[in-house]
């Protein structure tokens, strides 16, 4: 049997704290989906990454060389895969709804004769947002096919058009841009997106832990036993938070080895930073998140409500990292904010390390942020302990 008061204080706060999360099947419910299946769940549904051969129905009322021509070149693309040849809309119709298709292309009568007129030659194209990635696959393929036709009938189109048409042929610039994803060779969302989203996973879990172990109800009901070694507020203050913090950082030592080492190998997703650069990152990510949290728990009436809270702001908090939109865009005040949340600069500085290939001196404004949020929150949550 552990003989508690032989041990320093700190020993005994972790202690306790790792039984609570130990015997509190809500605490584990949140530790084990939040990280292990949430993790696992979203780079399953982006393990693709990209999408090959989207299947799509064909309604072709022009039947001209053109319109033929137009699906047999998006049907070339790797992106798209004509299935069906439809007979009108109700029948493409049909077999959207019946999952058939996810998309359909509709090429109407007059769909040659506009453009042999030198006139804007319109088609509608519906596409399915049941799948976010179909769309974006089959709006890229569309693309990639109309500058294709458009490239090779403006030269046979120049002496059919009347001198106003001509003189928008030869204002066109004959220059073409051709655009490299920088990073992410493949376009893929799932590279783009995976990253940031694990950084922002440690985060909502931690905030999540500590908030379901350090909600003010309960932590007036451990305060009884602390205070019970008769020591002074600061130093009571320090072993609780100092202990608290150790339990959190030894059980997201392990989480983050699984979600930002091992689950980027196990889907193949950019991982160029070493392990030493992902620890010097990831000591200061998860001791700022901790004292964050800690700081924070004054506020927290219930185990509750700051579950909701946390997870309504994890979109905001990809957005506020500069790595969807860039940082130096967004207003002054969210900067701001930037520089006060553990998770901004953190999923920024990862992705630049993990996806980029950046070096620690590369992300070392993120890495200054990180270690002065920890002593700034440490200080906070010692506070916040010291007037229980």
């Amino acid at each position: 049997m552990i003989r508690w008061s032989r041990c320093p204080m700190v020993l005994y706060v972790a202690w306790r704290e790792f039984c609570a999360i130990a015997t509190s099947y809500s605490v584990l419910l949140v530790l084990v989906g939040g990280v292990f299946v949430y993790g696992l769940l979203y780079n399953y549904m982006y393990a693709p990454n990209v999408v090959r051969e989207v299947a799509i129905a064909v309604v072709d009322h022009s039947h001209t060389a053109l319109s033929r021509r137009y699906a047999r070149l998006l049907d070339a693309t790797p992106e798209v895969a004509v299935a069906r040849h439809a007979q009108d809309m109700a029948e493409a119709k049909r077999l959207m709804r019946g999952a058939e298709v996810y998309g359909i292309l509709y090429l109407p009568r007059d769909f040659e004769e506009r453009m042999l007129r030198g006139e804007l030659s319109v088609y509608p194209f519906y596409a399915s947002t049941d799948a976010f990635l179909y769309y974006e696959a089959m709006e890229r393929a569309n693309l990639e096919v109309m500058e294709a036709m458009d490239g090779d009938y403006r030269t046979q189109l120049i002496g059919d058009l009347s001198p106003g048409g001509l003189a928008a042929v030869a204002t066109e610039s004959p220059v073409t841009v051709v655009g490299t994803a920088l990073y992410n060779p493949t376009e893929g969302y799932g590279i783009y997106l995976i990253p940031s989203v694990l950084m922002v996973i440690i985060f909502q879990t931690l905030m999540m832990l500590v908030a379901m172990t350090s909600h003010r109800g309960r932590e007036r009901t451990l305060h009884v036993s602390y205070v019970q070694k008769k020591v002074g507020r600061t130093r009571l203050a320090l072993s609780v938070v100092c202990g608290k913090t150790l339990t959190y950082a030894v059980l997201y030592g392990i989480f983050a080895f699984f979600l930002v080492g091992l689950l980027p190998l196990l889907f193949d997703i950019p991982h160029c930073a070493s392990w030493g650069s992902l620890a010097v990152l990831l000591v200061p990510y998860v001791l700022g998140t901790s004292f964050f949290g800690l700081a924070l728990s004054r506020w927290y009436a219930d185990a509750e409500a700051p579950i909701l809270l946390i997870a309504f702001f994890s979109i905001g908090l990809i957005f506020l990292s500069g790595v969807s939109y860039p940082l130096e865009l967004i207003p002054w005040y969210w900067q701001v904010v930037h520089y006060l949340i553990p998770a901004a600069p953190a999923t920024l500085a990862y992705v630049q390390l993990s996806s980029m290939g950046a070096t620690l001196g590369d992300v070392w404004p993120q890495l200054l942020a990180l270690w002065g949020q920890m002593a700034i929150y440490f200080v906070l949550a010692v506070q916040r302990y010291r007037r229980l």
